[in-house]
């Protein structure tokens, strides 16, 4: 059974731990020629490449549209917003800011911006040299972010936030924008941008390190356009060398970047990162095996199983890294709340009693998760800031309610329910497997037959944003550490009435008074611990009519080689490859990066 394979995982997982760790925290000497890397002060090494991979490719690198987060984790190399997250703490801290001053009101933030920071070289730009960055920059790009555009999918992030916002982008739907702009965006002088703010919010410093906050040159949307989806023209530590569609992407070494280390070593100290996309997890365990990727994320519990096996050495070591991490990440089953069908509460209950999630945990995902989806959307990643969503009450399995809900919504024991459509992405097999084993129980429970229909991640994303779909699998994950990340999800403020305009973040297109005006009050609470109180109770309120069926909450196993320095796991997945350093292998003759490019 999966589930004593998962046992035995983890108790090799506790007695290898420490046998890795003792081996890969020796120090390596300093061997330039083992693999053509420089050292430099604090021990760290300029050179190499990493390569990783992913199992879905990109849908855009352009921020205002980036919703996936297989594109935010290449943009966020590429671009910078005014701040970012701590990768090892997720705390917000300032990146192209240098100063912020908040007044008394806590609704007028002043942002001094860096001095000296240049965008990338690009033939956007005169002579093909990147300009420096300048308050008129940020100003330009929160004033497109409230602009309606068809490439603007994230206007909700500072709707009702920054004052005036949601009036500029009403006066833009018919193309014409007001001449003052966003009445809360002033630039002050070349290097001060003022943001006002409807009310005040204690999340808005996470809001300005968020994708809709990375600042791009006007020039370059002026050249490219529609391009932008896979060009990218920003100030991060990476520029965008190479696309091979579905097959890799290749950033390089931003040489004029403006950061240093605590060292006053010129940052970024990698050559390059690659980006492989291999959808096959095996294939990709493969070329883990073979020092073809630097890091594998996210395998299936058996895979782990035998690459320890195989690879643990005679003094018990293994020649890379396993690391657990619960994660800011929810999978689930989003219904089409305003479809003729799902619009009906009562056959949203009875799917959401008819599903055995712990089966799913233990015998389809071979425990490969932190929880089994009991309680609300929002994952138990957040406890020790005083979220405890085991307070929010979910659903459990339970097929004698289930069928009693589903005979109120007029189909007794399944009779006469209509044709219904799941759709999902596979990534690999794992989520065939999981909606293959939700069809079986809506069999096994309702008498309901359901179709499961596979499509690409980019296909999936348009129809949940479009609202073409009855029910559609989903994976959920934080672009910034907050509950919030999950709970914007059903608010309803902006969602459209017809099925074919955009409706995002609230994809299941749920509607309800009272959550909404719990939702507010937590955005306009004067701290966080406030706002969380809130939070929990707009959640209960939206689980009670479940709108989404909340499969499980994740856990993340990634396997990391030991020559890969100061890149910290965290529960949301945040990549900084900044300051990410390689160093000598131990074994000579290994290659020193993870792949020639």
């Amino acid at each position: 059974m999966k589930y004593k394979f998962l046992q035995s995982l983890r108790y090799l997982f506790s007695l290898l731990c420490g046998a890795w760790l003792l081996v890969a925290c020796q120090k390596n000497a300093p061997d330039e020629e083992k693999g053509g890397l420089a050292p430099t002060k604090g021990d760290r090494y300029y050179g190499g490449v990493f390569t990783t991979n992913e199992t879905e490719y990109i849908k855009t690198l352009f921020p205002h549209s980036v919703q996936d987060v297989y594109s935010y984790r290449i943009a966020s190399q590429i671009y910078e917003g005014l701040y970012k997250f701590d990768p090892a703490t997720l705390k917000t801290v300032p990146c192209l800011a240098e100063d912020t001053q908040v007044d008394s009101t806590h609704t007028l933030y002043t942002i001094k911006i860096k001095k000296g920071v240049l965008f990338h070289d690009d033939p956007c730009f005169e002579g093909g040299k990147g300009r420096e960055l300048k308050a008129q920059d940020v100003a330009y790009c929160f004033t497109r972010l409230a602009t309606r555009h068809e490439m603007n999918r994230n206007f909700s992030v500072i709707d009702d936030i920054i004052a005036g916002a949601r009036e500029h982008y009403e006066a833009t739907q018919d193309g014409t924008p007001l001449k003052e702009g966003v009445s809360g965006i002033k630039v002050i002088d070349d290097y001060t941008i003022q943001f006002q703010l409807v009310r005040p919010n204690a999340l808005f410093l996470s809001y300005l390190a968020r994708p809709e906050g990375f600042i791009f040159p006007k020039e370059a949307f002026d050249k490219y356009g529609k391009d932008l989806y896979n060009k990218a023209v920003g100030t991060g530590a990476f520029v965008l060398s190479e696309i091979d569609e579905n097959v890799s992407i290749i950033l390089k070494r931003n040489p004029t970047y403006h950061q240093k280390d605590s060292y006053g070593n010129q940052l970024p100290y990698l050559d390059a990162i690659k980006i492989k996309f291999i959808k096959d997890k095996k294939t990709e365990l493969f070329e883990f095996k073979k020092d073809n990727l630097d890091m594998v994320y996210r395998l299936p519990t058996d895979y782990i199983v035998d690459i320890l096996s195989e690879q643990q050495r005679a003094d018990g070591s293994l020649p890379f890294a396993l690391e657990r991490e619960p994660e800011m990440q929810t999978q689930l089953i989003v219904f089409m709340n305003q479809d003729n069908l799902f619009k009906n509460p009562d056959i949203r209950k009875a799917f959401s009693y008819a599903i055995n999630r712990e089966r799913i945990k233990d015998l389809v995902l071979g425990g490969e998760a932190y929880d089994a989806g009991r309680f609300g959307i929002t994952p138990p990643s957040f406890k020790d800031k005083g979220y405890l969503s085991e307070k929010v009450r979910g659903f459990e399995f339970n097929p004698d309610t289930a069928l009693l809900y589903l005979q109120k919504a007029g189909y007794p024991n399944g009779k006469g329910f209509p044709a219904t459509t799941l759709y999902f992405n596979p990534e690999g097999d794992r989520n065939t497997q999981v909606v293959s084993e939700i069809k079986t129980q809506l069999k096994n429970t309702l008498n309901i037959d359901i179709e499961i229909a596979p499509i690409p991640h980019a296909q999936l994303s348009e129809k949940a944003q479009k609202g073409d779909f009855q029910m559609l699998r989903l994976s959920w994950i934080a672009d910034f550490p907050s509950p919030e990340a999950f709970l914007r999800m059903f608010y309803s403020e902006g969602v459209p009435t017809e099925v074919g305009q955009v409706s995002y973040p609230n994809i299941a297109r749920y509607q309800s008074s009272a959550y909404d005006q719990l939702y507010q009050q937590a955005m306009n609470a004067d701290n966080e611990q406030q706002a969380y109180q809130l939070l929990m109770k707009a959640e209960s309120v939206a689980m009670e009519e479940a709108p989404v069926l909340v499969l499980w909450y994740d856990e993340g196993y990634r396997l990391l080689k030991p020559h890969v320095k100061n890149f910290p796991n965290n529960p949301m997945q945040y990549r900084d490859f900044s300051q990410v350093y390689l160093t000598p292998l131990e074994k000579e003759g290994e290659k020193q990066t993870a792949a020639a490019m």
